[in-house]
Formats: structure tokens, C-alpha cells, sequence
């Protein structure tokens, strides 16, 4: 086969290195670069095995580093950081995606010529056929959680913090929601089943079907035309958490990425929605899935913070409002495993003081008698449970209500759902009335 031409899935183990180098040592985000790098790879089944390798990277990335400290003499020079990414691609590759060892050491060394490394090809070759023989090396478990997380989890999660660190390495299920305005979700399994899917319902969630394995969004009938979304069971439950009346003023102040109003939208299309993030590029992505399925035609959007009320406010109180904060992402570290590398513990308590300001201001734009829903996709007590038992006791007119369990356990005046439980991401809920 001639240098100028690849071999057959070399392109694709180069563009897993690349993300993964760009993730692993530049700090970049790894739901940003795979939305870079998988549109310039044309294959369906290529993009998925891009993203199967990078997240079983990130997932256990010191099992993969272990054994390039065994089995190298000195480590790579920091020029060749792509080198190394492509090496932990194809340690991935052999164990735990457990491809053909063949196809995927001769890939894998041909993308390291991609890369520029052709004089490096025989290095990759070599330490790709150790682990075949030998084995990757056990390594530490959970030895790239950062300290002071472990040590947070370890407070606020005693007894589950084994469960909490074992749940947020493994692969979840897909969960899709499906849209209300095109079909049922009973017409839409059979969809699926003529498409040789096997999804599960869950009773506790309406809009819900369940994938045991992941699937590329293109291959689910009607994905399209807006027939269906990708969104986790915990997040659909926030629809029920807030259950605004029919019409109801409503308000979403941390909006993108929108999966939560268009389930609230999908269910009731006379909700009158104001949308507000502080991100134009992602707001621009709400409107557009907005526009996919067919919903939102008279929402307001705001490009802005949504604390600085008197910007985008026209006076007239809200119904309900939807505080989906920005907060440290504990709770889903199985679906975005780059959260352990960028998060500090002084984002901690700056996402705590957001969050505090977030409630104080929104507060105000709520009616009497209407429900602001608190929500956060993470595991720590200090953006849940304390977060709102401090709220209440600054705001007399305030007051908890009550969730059922299938929001998660109890949690001070919230419900807290953890990593894995129901197959679902780790949330947090809490319904506050203005009284």
C-alpha cells in the first residue's frame, strides 16, 4: 500500500489523537473538540469510534498512563504529546473497547505516520503488541479523580463514595426523550424496533425510552425532522419537578443547552417562554434545535447574565422559573470524564457564589404564589443541599416543597440523585414556592 494512502482506519485513530491531545494537555474541552473533529470525519461508524476511544481515555486515563511509565525508559518529549495521546488511543483500542487486535495495532501505527511520526512507528508497534501479549498493567484505581474531589465526595458521601467513583467510569445507557408533538412514545419504540433497536420504558419517566449501548443520533428514525432528543431520565424529570400550568409565564435563565425547554414546550406549546444565557453561540444552538423540532416560534431569547435582571426584565412576573445552574458537573462525569482534569477546587466556591446570586435575583422576577425549580447536575452538597438551606434561611417568603422519590433521596429540603442509580446522571432538585 503506498504512503500517500493510509491504511484503513489510520485517519480515524489520528483524529481521536488529536482530541485527546488536545483534551488531555491543552485544557480544551472535550464535548468542544469532538464537535470540531467528528464533522470532518465522513463515516458514521468513524465518528462513533472516535468518540468510544476518547472516552474510554478519559474514563480511566491512569490505567493507560501506567503502563507507558512501565514500559518506556524516558518519557516522551512534550513535542510528541500527539504521539502519546495515540498511544493511550490504542491501549483503549485493545482493552476495554477490546477491538480486533490485528486491524487496530496496524491502524493505530499507520496514524502515528498521519501525525508526523513515522520514525516513531516502530515504538508504537512494539508497546501496542506488549499490552496484546501482557496485558495493560492494573494501575491504581480511581488515581485520576483530583484530591480535593475525593476528599469532598468522601464528606458529603461517606458510605457511597466506592459506588459514586465506579459509576462515574462506566458507559450510560442513551436516553432518549421523545417529542410529544410528533408521536407517542409507544409509536416511537416500534420505530425503533423496526430499526433493530431494543429500547426499554421507564415508567417514571412519560417521555422516555432507554438504550442499553449508544447509537450515532443519525441512525434514530426521524432524528431529523425533531421525532426524538437526546436527553438523560434525570434531566427529563426536571419537566416533571416544575410542571408549570397550561400557559404559564415561564422563564429558563440558564437555558442552553435547551434540552430542558423544549421537553417543557414539547409537553405544553402555549408556555410563554423567555430563554436566557450568557453565551450567544449556545443560545444559537437552542434556537436551532428549537427550530428541529418544530417548537418555540414565540420564545424570547436573551443573550445575557441572567442575574443582571434589569437588562432583560420587562416587570412582569413569572410563573415558574427554571434555575438550571452552572455548576462543577460531578454528577455526570461519565458523560463528560474531562470535568476531573479542568475542574479546581476554587471553581467550587465561585460556582457556589454564582449560584447564590443566580436565586437571589431570579427570586425577584417570580409571582406570588409561583415555583422557582433549583437544579444542578452535581453531587456536592455545597451547591444542593447547603445552597438552598442557606436561600431559605436569607428569604422569609420562601418556602421547600416537597419532591417524591423519583427524584432521588432526600437531601435537606431537595431530592439528590446519584451517579448510576436508575441508570440515570447524578441531579439535584429542589421546588421552591414564593409565599
Amino acid at each position: 500500500m503506498s504512503r500517500m494512502t493510509p491504511a484503513p482506519g489510520a485517519q480515524t485513530r489520528a483524529s481521536a489523537a488529536r482530541v485527546l491531545d488536545a483534551v488531555l494537555h491543552q485544557g480544551r474541552s472535550l464535548k468542544a473538540e469532538l464537535a470540531t473533529a467528528l464533522p470532518q470525519v465522513p463515516d458514521p461508524r468513524d465518528r462513533a469510534l472516535v468518540e468510544a476511544i476518547c472516552f474510554a481515555v478519559l474514563r480511566q486515563p491512569a490505567r493507560f498512563e501506567a503502563a507507558l511509565a512501565a514500559w518506556m525508559p524516558r518519557p516522551l518529549p512534550k513535542k510528541d504529546r500527539d504521539l502519546r495521546a495515540l498511544l493511550l488511543a490504542g491501549f483503549a483500542q485493545l482493552d476495554p473497547l477490546g477491538l480486533p487486535a490485528h486491524a487496530a495495532v496496524a491502524a493505530t501505527v499507520e496514524a502515528a505516520r498521519v501525525l508526523g511520526h513515522v520514525h516513531h512507528a516502530g515504538l508504537v508497534n512494539a508497546l501496542l503488541r506488549r499490552a496484546q501479549r501482557e496485558g495493560l498493567p492494573a494501575g491504581t484505581a480511581h488515581a485520576h479523580w483530583p484530591k480535593w474531589l475525593r476528599q469532598q465526595l468522601r464528606r458529603d458521601w461517606p458510605d457511597e463514595e466506592a459506588t459514586i467513583l465506579d459509576a462515574s467510569e462506566i458507559a450510560p445507557p442513551l436516553w432518549l426523550r421523545v417529542n410529544r408533538r410528533r408521536s407517542t412514545r409507544e409509536q416511537y419504540r416500534d420505530r425503533l424496533q423496526a430499526a433493530h433497536f431494543e429500547p426499554a420504558i421507564d415508567e417514571a419517566l412519560p417521555d422516555a425510552l432507554r438504550l442499553e449501548h449508544g447509537a450515532p443520533v443519525a441512525s434514530l428514525p426521524g432524528f431529523a425532522v425533531g421525532a426524538v432528543s437526546v436527553q438523560d431520565g434525570a434531566a427529563q424529570l426536571v419537566a416533571d419537578a416544575l410542571a408549570p400550568a397550561p400557559g404559564a409565564r415561564v422563564l429558563d435563565a440558564c437555558v442552553a443547552p435547551g434540552g430542558k425547554a423544549a421537553h417543557l414546550l414539547e409537553r405544553d406549546a402555549t408556555l410563554q417562554l423567555t430563554a436566557i444565557d450568557v453565551d450567544p453561540r449556545r443560545l444559537a444552538s437552542v434556537r436551532a434545535g428549537f427550530t428541529r423540532l418544530g417548537i418555540g416560534q414565540h420564545t424570547r431569547f436573551f443573550a445575557m447574565d441572567a442575574a443582571d435582571v434589569p437588562r432583560w426584565w420587562d416587570g412582569v412576573p413569572f410563573d415558574a422559573v427554571l434555575l438550571d445552574a452552572p455548576c462543577t458537573a460531578t454528577g455526570i462525569v461519565r458523560r463528560q470524564p474531562d470535568v476531573l482534569l479542568r475542574r479546581r477546587d476554587s471553581d467550587l466556591i465561585a460556582l457556589v457564589a454564582v449560584q447564590a446570586r443566580l436565586l437571589d435575583a431570579l427570586w425577584t422576577t417570580l409571582a406570588s404564589g409561583g415555583v422557582l425549580l433549583y437544579a444542578t447536575c452535581s453531587i456536592l452538597k455545597a451547591e444542593n443541599q447547603t445552597q438552598i438551606e442557606a436561600f431559605l434561611a436569607r428569604t422569609p417568603d420562601a418556602v421547600a416543597e416537597p419532591l417524591d422519590e423519583r427524584f432521588g433521596r432526600i437531601s435537606g429540603q431537595g431530592r439528590q440523585r446519584l451517579p448510576g442509580e436508575d441508570g440515570m446522571d447524578g441531579f439535584f432538585y429542589a421546588r421552591l414556592r414564593k409565599t
